[in-house]
């Protein structure tokens, strides 16, 4: 029996250079290659509502299963540690999956100080709406404008974001409410702070797995 895989681009990622403006991040194109991702498309799970599901709150196609086996896997952190120059060998992770986005959602933020590392894998076709920038994630200048980023990252075809968490790491996007796969894998710290956001992300999964959940 073959066993249903996804073979996304390492080479690429290790080639990537890491971009210093507005912080130290990259960027992948194509990491899902095109023909997997045509299979992807047809294998995402139904989310019919907004936030972050643990994955084990889901129904996936074994497909599904496999990519986010290999998000959580030895060669993704290799090659993120050696970018970055960081040491994750012992990091924890946590992996989530969005399906669509809110109004409310894309709010000017950093990511919480037990994170680490940041890691966001887009599953969308290009749509009118990412063309018109509703929905593109930004790199930000500062806290204050959306309009004054660095970077924009189209939430399309495949494309790989990762950078380390820090106290300047703005990040957001202008409102945008529908379908909006996202992968985000977070390396955790390891102290109290990201203990206590492991256990809520593990109790989440539980209660999401129960029938009266939305």
């Amino acid at each position: 029996m073959t066993v249903a895989s996804v073979h996304p681009d390492f080479a690429a990622l290790a080639a990537a250079p890491v971009v210093q403006t507005p912080f130290a991040h990259l960027v992948v194109e194509h990491f899902i290659r095109p023909d997997d991702l045509k299979a992807l498309y047809v294998s995402l799970p139904q989310i019919e509502s907004g936030g972050s599901f643990p994955p084990e709150s889901l129904s996936l196609t074994p497909l599904m299963q496999n990519l986010i086996q290999q998000m959580e896997g030895p060669e993704l952190r290799r090659l993120i540690a050696e970018k970055f120059g960081l040491d994750l060998h012992d990091a924890p992770t946590m992996l989530t999956v969005r399906g669509r986005t809110r109004e409310k959602d894309g709010r000017i933020h950093c990511d919480s100080a037990a994170k680490r590392v940041t890691v966001l894998l887009y599953l969308n076709p290009a749509t009118e709406a990412f063309a018109r920038q509703d929905g593109c994630l930004r790199l930000l200048n500062g806290p204050d404008d959306v309009e004054d980023y660095a970077v924009e990252v189209p939430p399309v075809n495949g494309t790989l974001l990762v950078f380390p968490n820090g106290p300047t790491t703005w990040h957001g996007h202008r409102r945008y409410a529908g379908p909006r796969t996202t992968i985000q894998l977070n390396y955790m710290e390891t102290g109290a702070l990201a203990r206590s956001e492991l256990r809520r992300h593990k109790l989440s999964a539980f209660l999401k797995k129960l029938p009266f959940a939305a």
